[in-house]
C-alpha cells in the first residue's frame, strides 16, 4: 500500500516539475493577473468563492456569473493576498455564465492579460493560468480540441485538459500569453476534457438602458455601470428615479456625473435629488452648486434658469418647514423671468402661473394659464390650472364650468381614464351651481370611464345631487352603497338616516341615525332627527327628549322644534 501511494506522489511530482520546466517564462508574471474571488449576501455571509482575472489595468476584469447571482458585495484577492471590492457590475449573461464588473484598484494599475485578437486553431497547445499567491510558473497545459462559433467573432471551445473544481472561471492562453478564454467546467464525467467560452465575448458585455433591471442583472445587488451611451444612460436616471431609494439614486447620479461631465442634465437631476429627498442647509447648498454648475456649461441658458425656478418654487412651497436663503416664490419668480427673456417659451409661462398662483396673486395666475391656453401647449390640466383659478378669485361658476369643458373636449368620446378627474371636478362645479342633472350626467360619464370601481364619496357625492334634484329612489341606492364601503363613517350614516327620513322610512332612519351615534354619542343633529322620526311616529315624549339632547349638545336648529312640540 505505501509503495502504491508513493508511486502515485512520484507521478503527480513528475507531473509538476515536468509543468514547470516545460512552462513559458512569461507564466509567472501573467499569473498574476488572476484572482480570487468571494461574494456575500445581505446579510454579509459568504455566498460564493471561485476565480476571475484582470483584463485591464484599471481593474476591469471577467468571472462566472453564477458567482454573483445574490451577492450584495464582493472583493477580490490578488496574488499578494491583498483585497480589493468591487465597484460596479459592467454586464452579465446567464446562459454562457460570463460576468464583467470593475474592481477599485485606487490609483494603482494591476497586473491584466491582454486579448487575444486571434482565435486559438484547432490543436493549438494552451495554457490555464491558475490563482496562485506563490511566485512560480506551475500551469496547466492542454490542446484545443474544438473550435465552435458562439456569436460574430466569438467562439467556444472544447479544450483536451483536466480541470480541477478550483480552476473553474481560471484563464486559458495561448503560446504568446494571450488570453482567449475562460474555463468552463465539463458537465459530463469526462475529466479531461474542460470548454472555455471566449474570452471577448465576455469583454464585449455592456449595460444598455433594457438592460439595466433586468433578471439577470437584477439578482446582483452590486452597483451597475452606466451605458456608455449618454441618451441610455439618461433613460436608466428616469428608470431608477422611481425605483430607487434617494441614497442608491444619488450613488447613481454621482457616476452620471462623473461618466459625464459636461451633461447639464446630470446636475440637473442631482439638484433635484437634493431638493426633494433633503432639508437640510448643506444638500440644499450642494443643489445650488450644481445649478450654477449646469447654468456655466450650457449653451440653453433658459433651460437650466427654468429648472433652477422650479426647485427653488419646490422649496418655497414647504412655506416654514424647510428654508433655505432667498430661495422664494419672489426668487423663483426672478429665474423664470430671466429665462423668458432668453427665450418666452409657453412652458415657462405655466410655470410663472403656478407661481403665482402658490402666491395667492390669482389675477396674475389666470392672465398667464390664459396665455398658455392660447398657445401650442394648451391641454387638460392647462385649462384645469385656469378653471381652478377663476374659482379662487370667485369668479362666475359659468365662467368655471366653461373652462372646464375645454378640459374635457381635449379628449375623444369614448373618454379615456385620463379625462376622469376633469368630469368630476366639473360635476362638483355644476352642482355648487345647482345644476344637478347636468352634475349627476358627469357623475354617470365619471362611473362608466372607472368601470364602476369608485370611492365611497362618489357616491356620497352623486348621492347629493340625486337628493337635490329629487331623485329620492337613487340618493338611496348611492348613499347605501357608501355606508357599504365606509361603515365607519359616521356622516355616511347620518346621510343615510336623513334620505330615508324624508321619504317617510322612519324606522329605517332611526336605525342609520343610531347607527351614526354608535361611532360618534355627541352627533347632535342626529338626536335632532330621530327625535323629528319619532314626532312623526306620535312617539313624542321619546321625541322631546331626543330634542332635549341635541339642544344639550348645542344644536341650535332643534331649538323651534322643542318651543313647538316640548312645552
Amino acid at each position: 500500500m505505501r509503495k502504491k501511494i508513493l508511486f502515485m506522489f512520484l507521478c503527480l511530482l513528475s507531473q509538476w516539475i515536468m509543468a514547470q520546466k516545460d512552462a513559458p517564462k512569461w507564466v509567472e508574471k501573467s499569473k498574476r493577473a488572476v484572482f480570487s474571488i468571494v461574494t456575500y449576501d445581505s446579510k454579509d455571509k459568504l455566498l460564493n468563492t471561485g476565480n476571475g482575472f484582470f483584463i485591464a489595468e484599471n481593474g476591469v476584469a471577467l468571472s462566472d456569473y453564477s458567482l454573483f447571482k445574490g451577492a450584495t458585495r464582493a472583493v477580490v484577492i490578488n496574488y499578494e493576498g491583498k483585497e480589493f471590492p468591487v465597484k460596479a457590475i459592467m454586464g452579465a449573461n446567464d446562459l454562457y455564465d460570463v460576468i464583467k464588473f470593475q474592481v477599485e484598484v485606487g490609483k494603482k494599475s494591476v497586473s491584466a492579460l491582454t486579448l487575444a485578437s486571434v482565435a486559438p486553431a484547432k490543436d493549438a497547445e494552451v495554457v490555464l493560468l491558475p490563482y496562485s499567491t506563490k511566485k512560480d510558473r506551475s500551469c496547466t497545459m492542454g490542446k484545443v480540441e474544438e473550435v465552435s462559433n458562439l456569436s460574430g467573432p466569438h467562439k467556444y471551445y472544447k479544450l483536451r485538459m483536466s480541470l480541477k473544481d478550483k480552476m473553474v472561471s481560471c484563464p486559458v492562453v495561448n503560446s504568446d500569453g494571450e488570453v482567449f478564454g475562460l474555463v468552463q467546467k465539463n458537465a459530463s464525467n469526462d475529466t479531461t476534457r474542460c470548454y472555455a467560452i471566449s474570452a471577448s465575448y465576455a469583454n464585449a458585455l455592456s449595460i444598455s438602458a433594457i438592460d439595466f433591471n433586468n433578471s439577470v442583472l437584477g439578482s446582483i445587488d452590486i452597483k451597475k455601470i452606466l451605458p456608455e451611451n449618454e441618451d441610455q444612460a439618461l433613460v436608466v436616471l428616469y428608470m431608477a428615479s422611481a425605483q430607487m431609494d434617494p441614497e442608491h439614486y444619488l450613488s447613481l447620479l454621482n457616476d452620471f456625473v462623473k461618466q459625464y461631465p459636461n451633461s447639464t442634465e446630470g446636475y440637473i437631476r442631482r439638484a433635484g435629488c437634493f431638493v426633494y429627498n433633503y432639508t437640510d442647509a448643506q444638500h440644499l447648498a450642494q443643489a445650488e452648486e450644481d445649478l450654477a454648475k449646469a447654468l456655466k456649461i450650457t449653451d440653453k441658458k433658459d433651460d437650466v434658469l427654468f429648472n433652477t425656478s422650479r426647485l427653488i418654487y419646490a422649496i418655497a412651497l414647504r412655506g416654514k418647514e424647510v428654508t433655505y436663503k432667498d430661495w422664494t416664490f419672489e426668487k423663483a419668480l426672478e429665474e423664470i423671468h430671466k429665462a423668458q427673456a432668453i427665450n418666452p417659451l409657453p412652458i415657462y409661462t405655466q410655470h410663472e402661473g403656478d407661481i403665482y398662483f402658490a402666491s395667492k396673486d390669482y389675477a396674475k395666475a389666470f392672465e398667464c394659464f390664459d396665455k398658455v391656453n392660447h398657445s401650442n401647449i394648451a391641454s387638460a390640466a392647462t385649462f384645469y390650472s385656469a378653471a381652478k383659478t377663476k374659482e379662487m378669485m370667485n369668479g362666475d361658476l359659468g365662467e368655471v364650468i366653461a373652462l372646464l369643458d375645454s378640459a374635457v373636449a381635449k379628449y375623444a368620446i369614448p373618454y379615456p381614464k385620463e379625462a376622469a378627474p376633469y368630469i368630476s371636478e366639473r360635476a362638483l362645479i355644476k352642482a355648487q351651481k345647482e345644476l344637478y342633472k347636468e352634475a349627476l350626467q358627469d357623475y354617470d360619464t365619471y362611473y362608466q370611464i372607472m368601470g364602476g370601481n369608485v370611492s365611497a364619496m362618489f357616491y356620497y357625492l352623486r348621492e347629493q345631487s340625486s337628493y337635490k334634484s329629487k331623485n329620492f329612489k337613487r340618493a338611496l341606492e348611492d348613499i347605501e352603497k357608501a355606508v357599504q364601503l365606509e361603515p365607519t363613517n359616521k356622516d355616511y350614516q347620518a346621510e343615510f338616516g336623513a334620505v330615508n327620513l324624508r321619504v317617510a322610512r322612519y324606522d329605517e332612519a332611526i336605525k342609520n341615525l343610531k347607527d351614526a351615534l354608535a361611532i360618534d354619542p355627541k352627533f347632535a343633529a342626529c338626536y335632532r332627527l330621530i327625535g323629528f322620526c319619532q314626532m312623526q311616529q306620535g312617539k313624542k315624549e321619546q321625541a322631546c327628549e331626543n330634542f332635549s339632547k341635541a339642544k344639550e349638545l348645542g344644536d341650535e336648529a332643534v331649538i323651534p322644534m322643542i318651543e313647538k312640540n316640548c312645552k
